[in-house]
């Protein structure tokens, strides 16, 4: 068990049961959201499934499976394109990153369950794993619903005026298809309210402990998202945030 907090504990996958519970939560979250219809058994999977490890986070009461995600412990940036990331960000910059780093990824939570909670839980067991593992840089890709960016607007602008990420980490474009927000918007002002209603509630967590993004977001039509590739680095993390995290994950 990686954390008990409340009604709900994280753990790390087991057996392929428990691999297919997450794929098949995580089909519900990004695919099924969507109006695809369901035959019962359909899933998420891809081929860095293998390689990383995957938490489920489940109500103690019922059993039911609530969230996942799963990371990828990487030495150094030298391996950076090992990551899921890599095949949709140019992060060669990241290479010359020095000491451990972890990809977070496919994170999602039960579209039946908002409590807030759940959301704590993990970033409490991955604070655990983070500090046991001398982590220092948490990345990944952080998603939008749907694939049309003119509903996020007031979002992007505040990311291109706030957020953006350190020159000497940007990532360059790599897919095929992208919304440069930081120059489409460039001239935009947001609408602070809007701005944050639009946000992700996990880009939003990684936004509120210093993290950054990337200048585009990448057009992913196979899980029908926009996301923009996201940046932690953890001794940038304010004192008083670090004290939280470190008080949820004891």
């Amino acid at each position: 068990m990686m954390l008990k907090r409340g009604r709900y504990h994280a753990r790390l996958a087991g057996n392929a049961d428990d691999l297919r519970a997450a794929q098949r939560l995580r089909w519900l979250a990004f695919i099924g959201k969507r109006g695809v219809v369901d035959d019962g058994a359909a899933i998420d999977a891809d081929q860095y499934d293998d390689a990383c490890h995957h938490v489920l986070i489940e109500d103690q009461r019922s059993g039911i499976l609530v969230a996942t995600f799963r990371f990828m412990l990487l030495e150094s940036g030298t391996e950076i394109e090992r990551s899921y990331s890599a095949s949709h960000y140019d992060l060669g910059r990241l290479r010359e990153f020095e000491g451990p780093m972890v990809e977070m990824g496919r994170f999602c939570i039960h579209p039946e369950h908002a409590d807030p909670d759940i959301l704590r839980v993990a970033w409490g067991a991955m604070t655990r794993f983070v500090d046991d593992n001398k982590v220092g840089l948490l990345f990944g890709c952080s998603s939008f619903m749907g694939t049309d960016a003119q509903g996020y607007a007031d979002a992007f602008a505040m990311l291109k005026e706030r957020h953006l990420a350190p020159r000497r980490w940007l990532p360059r474009v790599k897919a095929p298809k992208v919304f440069r927000f930081a120059r489409a918007l460039r001239l935009m002002k947001p609408d602070p309210r809007r701005a944050q209603a639009g946000l992700p509630p996990l880009l939003r967590s990684y936004l509120l402990m210093g993290g950054w993004v990337s200048d585009h977001a990448v057009v992913d039509e196979q899980l029908g998202t926009l996301h923009v590739f996201t940046g932690l680095e953890i001794a940038a993390i304010p004192p008083a945030r670090q004290k939280l995290l470190r008080g949820v994950a004891g």
